[in-house]
């Protein structure tokens, strides 16, 4: 299977759109981690508040067993602060789905970046590749079995002072079996397709 066609300058410019192609989505791939690590930074007011009301939410857990401990009173004095600490511990909880939310929103947001200009491209391009590739693998196999066959297809596909440059009479040539007319037609399929017998 040839990846390539045999013409250096067909050659030249299927190597080069196979790395600009790499190079596409490299490029995509690095601006769609510095939008999911941009989008990360959104997290941070969240993550802080958390971290505070969990802290407020330890301190007044701790005044609560504290005056909870007096007697007569202490259940009743400790009730506000166990109050305050459910009302941090809530939150704190904001705080973390926040932070969950943004992390979502960072990795969806880089993976859209990612994906849809390097499908917008790889979409249009590799199709084409494959059809040269699969072209080739079947004109080579040909040329190889059949040159009859592809120089039936040289005389549907060429234009005529192509054909007419190999004989006056290129499809009589063919229909006689000619072999150098054959081949000739051939090669000339062949070369309009980047490839050599």
């Amino acid at each position: 299977m040839r990846l390539y066609a045999a013409a250096p300058a067909r050659c030249a410019r299927q190597v080069l759109g196979d790395l600009m192609l790499l190079a596409w989505i490299a490029g995509w791939a690095w601006v769609g981690r510095q939008v999911h690590e941009s989008t990360l930074e959104l997290a941070g007011p969240g993550r802080a508040t958390a971290s505070a009301a969990d802290d407020m939410a330890g301190r007044f857990h701790d005044v609560e067993g504290r005056i909870g401990g007096l007697p007569g009173v202490g259940d009743d004095l400790a009730a506000p602060f166990s109050g305050a600490a459910e009302a941090a511990e809530s939150l704190a909880a904001a705080g973390r789905s926040q932070v969950e939310t943004v992390e979502d929103v960072a990795l969806l947001a880089g993976i859209a970046v990612f994906l849809i200009p390097v499908l917008l491209v790889a979409v249009l391009y590799v199709p084409l590749r494959i059809r040269f590739v699969r072209r080739a693998y079947a004109a080579r196999h040909l040329a190889g079995s059949d040159p009859a066959l592809l120089a039936l297809r040289a005389l549907a596909n060429q234009p005529l002072r192509a054909l007419t440059r190999i004989s006056d009479d290129p499809v009589g040539a063919w229909r006689d079996g000619d072999p150098a007319v054959v081949r000739r037609l051939a090669d000339l399929e062949l070369r309009d397709l980047g490839l050599r017998r």
